[in-house]
């Protein structure tokens, strides 16, 4: 690989980067009915709710539902695709979910992230993060409240 390769556009933040309080936002992202077909056969979520627009219409609801499993993959990959932990990123320690209320095949989702928690680890050399991440709608409204909490380092690295 050569040495004289530009500079990456983004780099994640590191620790130090991350107080407590601080908030982004992640671009849109709308869910399309491919989008659902694939995660439901793929990973068998073939429910009537996910899978049929008439036993969706039975249980009292307007539109094809989305997993909630899907619409936090889908908030994740907003997240990760924003930069955030690009490079900084050294694991993911778990998550609380909380789903507030439905998604719907052509729904447009959009992340705001907030760091509730932050503390270095014994060795000093990165740093344990927990994030509230809510997940709105087109409407404004809140589907889904989740807190990942995430290893990031401390500092950047070359690569």
């Amino acid at each position: 690989m050569p040495v004289d390769l530009p500079p990456r556009p983004h780099r994640g933040w590191t620790f130090d980067e991350v107080p407590v309080g601080k908030q982004w936002s992640t671009s849109r992202r709308t869910v399309t009915e491919t989008d659902l077909m694939i995660y439901a056969t793929q990973f068998g979520f073939t429910e009537g709710l996910f899978v049929d627009a008439t036993a969706a219409e039975r249980a009292g609801y307007a539109g094809r539902l989305v997993p909630g499993s899907l619409v936090m993959s889908l908030a994740e990959g907003l997240i990760i695709s924003g930069g955030a932990i690009a490079g900084t990123g050294i694991a993911y320690l778990g998550a609380e979910v909380q789903v507030k209320g439905p998604t719907f095949v052509d729904d447009t989702l959009q992340v705001l992230a907030e760091v509730t928690a932050a503390r270095l680890t014994s060795s000093g050399d990165r740093g344990i993060v927990t994030t509230e991440n809510q997940v709105f709608n087109q409407n404004g409204d809140v589907v889904m409240i989740y807190t990942p909490t995430r290893m990031i380092r401390v500092e950047h690295i070359e690569d």
